[in-house]
C-alpha cells in the first residue's frame, strides 16, 4: 500500500563500502494483492557484496529491507562479450569479465583506424562489468573496439546504423 517502488542499493565488503543506488523497481502503488517485482545486477565485482531495498512511499517516507550477502567468485578467464546489441542505435552494451583486477583501457576506432573514443580508462576490480556506448555523434558504419587489461586484447567489430 502506497508503494512508489523500491531503490536496489549494494555495497561491498572492502574497507569503507559504502551503500550505493544502482537501479529502482517501480511500485504497484496501492494494491492488496500480492506482486512480484526482480532486478538484475549486470555490473558487480567479486567477492561479498550485499543487497538491501529501501521501500519508498508516495510521501517520500521509506524503510530499509534486511540486507542479504552473496558471494561471487571471479570469473576464471579474461572475456569480452560482444557488444548488444549489434548493429545498434544509437546506444550498445560492452560487457567483460576479470578473474584479477587489473588496468582496464576500452577505445573505439573508426574503420580507418582513427581513435574515436575511450570509454574506459583505469583500475577496475575483478568480476562482471559493462559500459555503455554512444554513438550518437558518429556516423553510421563499422567500427571497432578493443579492451586491454595487462597483456591481454581482445577485439570486435560493431556496426553503428543510423
Amino acid at each position: 500500500v502506497n508503494n512508489y517502488g523500491f531503490a536496489v542499493e549494494r555495497r561491498s565488503d572492502l574497507e569503507n563500502d559504502t551503500w550505493g543506488n544502482i537501479g529502482f523497481v517501480s511500485g504497484h502503488g496501492n494494491t492488496n494483492s500480492p506482486k512480484e517485482y526482480s532486478f538484475i545486477d549486470y555490473n558487480f565485482p567479486a567477492g561479498n557484496i550485499f543487497y538491501r531495498l529501501r521501500q519508498i512511499d508516495f510521501d517520500g517516507k521509506f524503510e530499509y529491507s534486511n540486507s542479504i550477502q552473496i558471494k561471487v567468485e571471479p570469473p576464471d578467464l579474461f572475456i569480452v562479450l560482444q557488444n548488444y546489441p549489434n548493429p545498434f542505435n544509437p546506444t550498445t552494451t560492452i560487457k567483460y569479465e576479470l578473474p584479477i583486477a587489473g588496468f582496464v583501457i576500452i577505445k573505439i576506432f573508426d574503420f580507418l583506424g582513427r581513435e574515436v573514443a575511450t570509454l574506459v580508462n583505469q583500475q577496475k576490480p575483478a568480476g562482471i562489468h559493462s559500459v555503455i556506448f554512444d554513438g550518437r555523434e558518429l556516423p553510421s558504419g563499422v567500427y571497432v573496439y578493443n579492451v586491454r587489461c595487462g597483456k591481454s586484447i581482445q577485439i570486435y567489430k560493431m556496426i553503428l546504423i543510423k
